[in-house]
């Protein structure tokens, strides 16, 4: 919970019942390890206390720009020369009109259009009413402020405060604070299409029961969210899993081990990375009953026949984008014991260039984990540490690989 350690961000907040919604943020900024300072509107005042947000950040919250507590009487300057981001939740159109128009009225305004743009980014997250938000001249205004440099972070869609449903609501704390996260990591594979697969499939035995695993999908959707922070495209093909999916990420949900390979196959077509972390099912039913498999009192277990399913690691890295090096493939072993080696098997097996490997039982429904990256030159070890941060390392290995000369393969 360090990922913003280190971070000074300015916290403004413009008019708007959003405002609630700001508060958590600010509590959600400093576990992230970030120091906030928070600007308000006059019209945000009408929503939220300055005293609540003074609480929350532990720092004087600044209003008026004639405000007589800076030396200089310049909080403008001041303040933003001391960001390492500007983050305005909520956004109202009619604040986001005023840095189009380079009006400078009130503190906030002022302190983004005086921000040194070069280095110090302008996120916003805008908040109003659905019509509001679909009209042609907020449309053309958020254009307009993206244009000159600022970052908007899309709306949620949902009920709203008027009793109108539809898009226009902030989005939510979590949801802006992954956004800072992922705007200040290092955008490694920026220009890169990455397919991902995760969590575990579900081969039907009848319409009730199935054959599974305990996979819950929690590293490949951490590789997921850390492949979208590097500035990848992220493609997500996901088992049944309860698991949000990552911002901006577009996810594909399936069941089966066939539904998967579909997917990951047409997926695979344009991507330039496939990293397969699913734990898909080795062998499914022949042929799946129709109606419930009753008891019926012998004692004795149905008999079942069950077929292989297609390897999709192997279909997929055996394609011709594969083999002529426009498609790099990852592939994931989880192993009861004897890691070192199955790795190594099944990446000879397999054909690719880089496998990873971890303990199932130790993994599996977990928050952390211990990789292994086996590739042809040896093996190097990532020690146990969240599964998001082992996703970060584990893209910045892919980054490097990408970046370096092709290394012929035995």
């Amino acid at each position: 919970m360090t990922e913003l350690a280190g971070k000074h961000i300015v916290l403004g907040l413009s008019g708007g019942v959003a405002c609630y919604k700001s508060a958590e943020l600010c509590r959600q900024l400093i576990k992230l390890g970030a120091t906030v300072q928070v600007v308000m509107t006059e019209a945000a005042t009408q929503f939220i206390t300055p005293v609540t947000m003074q609480a929350l950040s532990n720092r004087p919250v600044y209003v008026s720009q004639w405000d007589g507590r800076e030396a200089n009487n310049m909080p403008h300057i001041n303040l933003s020369r001391e960001a390492d981001a500007i983050v305005v939740a909520p956004a109202s159109a009619d604040f986001v009109a005023q840095l189009v128009q380079g009006r400078a009225d009130e503190l906030l305004a002022l302190l983004c259009l005086a921000r040194p743009s070069s280095h110090v980014p302008l996120l916003l997250a805008p908040a109003m009413n659905r019509e509001m938000w679909g009209h042609p001249a907020t449309q053309r205004n958020l254009r307009q402020v993206q244009a000159d440099g600022a970052t908007v972070l899309g709306v949620g869609s949902g009920e709203q405060a008027c009793g109108e449903t539809g898009d226009g609501r902030m989005l939510e704390p979590a949801e802006i604070a992954e956004e800072l996260v992922a705007f200040f990591q290092p955008k490694r594979l920026a220009g890169q299409r990455v397919l991902i697969t995760a969590g575990p499939t579900f081969e039907a035995i009848d319409p009730i029961r199935g054959v599974t695993n305990h996979s819950s999908g929690k590293m490949g959707f951490a590789i997921a969210r850390a492949a979208r922070e590097a500035g990848a495209e992220v493609v997500l093909v996901a088992g049944p899993v309860h698991l949000p999916t990552p911002r901006g990420v577009r996810r594909i949900d399936v069941q089966s081990a066939a539904q998967m390979r579909d997917a990951a196959v047409a997926e695979a077509a344009r991507a330039t990375v496939f990293i397969a972390t699913a734990a898909v099912a080795d062998w499914r039913p022949a042929e799946p009953s129709r109606q419930k498999i009753k008891k019926d009192g012998s004692g004795r277990m149905p008999v079942l026949h069950f077929v292989e399913n297609t390897d999709i690691l192997h279909t997929v890295a055996q394609g011709e984008r594969a083999r002529s090096g426009a498609l790099f493939c990852v592939g994931f072993a989880a192993e009861s014991h004897d890691l070192l080696a199955h790795a190594r098997a099944k990446r000879e097996r397999k054909g690719i260039p880089l496998l990873v490997g971890n303990i199932g039982p130790a993994a599996f429904g977990q928050d952390d984990n211990q990789l292994l990256l086996v590739d042809a030159q040896g093996v190097r070890e990532l020690p146990r540490a969240s599964k998001l941060t082992l996703a970060r390392d584990l893209v910045a290995d892919i980054a490097a690989r990408l970046a370096a000369p092709p290394v012929p393969q035995p």
